[in-house]
């Protein structure tokens, strides 16, 4: 996997638009943030927005590079914007047999248990899509080397594109209420790795179980990355982010700084601190 250039930045062709939905943007200076901030009134104008935004950015790559790369996370916030992105007719036109879909994070466990991202993204996703099932990445978390399959799985499908395009298209990220992201937590090891792109994770920071990582390697090199921030709950933290002070083994959201790509955070007037 090659480090891309500014040059890669996808810009929308004039027959991929956007899905006709407003933008409800709240009357308040946005959050500090690093990369671009999109602020809406509620969650739900949030998730229409994004869903509209993967659909954009897949048909856009897939008439590039001919298929779709798109990484998401598990977790409560984003299950209603996968749940949208099936059964609502604006996004009818999501190239789902063109895309690939891999897994950000996983707890290491087998996929039929209910702590499994895997399990509910395809029980929303994959059991509903026309998505070919070899196109379906699962991380085999149990596995003793499910760090590096899971490396060898991505670098034998992103193998196919050009030098410079061989990265996920789209990464899909929640943040913790300690700031950390992927299962990339405060003062763990996972930190630690800049030569691979998984890596297994554990230790006394760790929720348990352990887990089974995308790495800042993997995840800045790609071409955009949303993190997906709702609620009052995270609040504090997005304010603590925004300031700029604490360091990244504190927070490691902070981490995130796409190489040649593009970091866009989606949040609500809540997770601003705003009622």
């Amino acid at each position: 996997m090659t480090e891309p250039g500014n040059q890669n930045r996808i810009e929308p062709s004039s027959d991929v638009r956007p899905i006709g939905i407003e933008k409800d943007e709240p009357a308040f200076e946005p959050p500090g943030l690093p990369g671009e901030v999109e602020v809406f009134n509620d969650a739900d104008v949030a998730l229409d927005r994004l869903a509209g935004e993967i659909v954009v950015h897949a048909l856009e790559c897939v008439r590039r590079f001919g298929d779709f790369h798109l990484a998401l996370s598990g977790g409560g916030t984003p299950m209603p914007l996968y749940e949208r992105l099936m059964i609502d007719p604006a996004y009818r036109r999501m190239p789902w047999r063109k895309t690939h879909l891999w897994i950000v994070d996983e707890r290491r466990v087998p996929f039929d248990d209910d702590r499994s991202n895997y399990k509910h993204i395809k029980e929303i996703i994959g059991d509903h899509s026309d998505i070919p099932s070899n196109q379906l990445h699962p991380i085999e978390a149990t596995r003793d080397d499910a760090d590096t399959a899971y490396e060898s799985a991505l670098q034998e499908a992103l193998g196919w594109r050009e030098k410079g395009q061989d990265r996920l298209d789209f990464v899909l990220l929640g943040m913790g209420p300690d700031g950390h992201t992927a299962s990339l937590f405060p003062n763990s090891r996972a930190l630690e790795v800049d030569d691979r792109l998984v890596a297994l994770n554990d230790g006394p920071t760790v929720v348990p179980p352990d887990r089974v990582t995308m790495t800042y390697k993997l995840i800045n090199a790609s071409r955009l990355i949303v993190p997906l921030v709702l609620g009052a709950g995270k609040a504090e933290m997005i304010a603590r982010v925004a300031t700029g002070h604490d360091p990244v083994h504190d927070l490691p959201i902070k981490g995130i700084h796409p190489i040649g790509g593009r970091l866009c955070w989606y949040l609500d007037r809540a997770a601003c601190g705003r009622d």
